[in-house]
């Protein structure tokens, strides 16, 4: 499957609201029970591009999004603006066929040249496909939430898992550098 990666833009929240919707009803990777709306959609969007964070979409040949990721605060309290949390969705079409693996090393380059420290994925239902790709682009694991989450009628665990970005904590980092200046406080 050919596909493009390239900056998420305003008019893909059409289409990243269909893949998360079909996520939240079908899937455990968000512990979201009803999908947001387009505008809550277009809201969040908003929130992480006003950041700086980086918002990703792969689309096909056609121009159709196969899926999009993006890096958001773990938290934010001001200790943790070196810290990313991942996310991660793909269409149900485009699972399987290398389009997550690119979105993420795409993902870990762009968040390291930002100059964050650590990307932190929190998996939704420990997903044992998520996981998988979590270890082939670097993560290990740094813990289990067992019933973290009641869906779908059953419990669910969540994983986390840890990746070194750049020096990582060899350095010290630039609090008047981005991401230094997120959250100052």
């Amino acid at each position: 499957m050919s596909f493009l990666l390239r900056d998420a833009l305003q008019a893909d929240i059409p289409a990243i609201t269909g893949i998360y919707r079909e996520s939240v009803l079908n899937g455990t990777s968000s512990y979201e029970i009803t999908p947001p709306s387009e505008a809550e959609m277009a809201q969040r969007f908003s929130a992480i591009v006003g950041q700086q964070y980086p918002y990703i979409a792969a689309a096909g040949a056609d121009g159709i999004l196969l899926g999009y990721a993006y890096a958001s605060a773990f938290r934010v309290r001001p200790a943790y603006r070196w810290m990313v949390e991942d996310s991660i969705y793909l269409a149900p079409e485009a699972r399987g066929r290398g389009i997550g693996k690119a979105l993420m090393a795409e993902l870990i380059e762009r968040c390291t040249n930002l100059g964050f420290r650590q990307m932190i994925a929190v998996i939704g239902g420990a997903s044992p496909a998520s996981i998988a790709l979590h270890l082939k682009t670097g993560f290990v694991e740094v813990g289990l939430m067992r019933g973290a989450g009641y869906k779908h009628g059953r419990w669910l665990d969540t994983m986390l898992m840890q990746r070194v970005l750049g020096e990582g904590m060899t350095t010290d980092p630039d609090p008047s550098a981005y991401p230094g200046t997120l959250f100052a406080g």
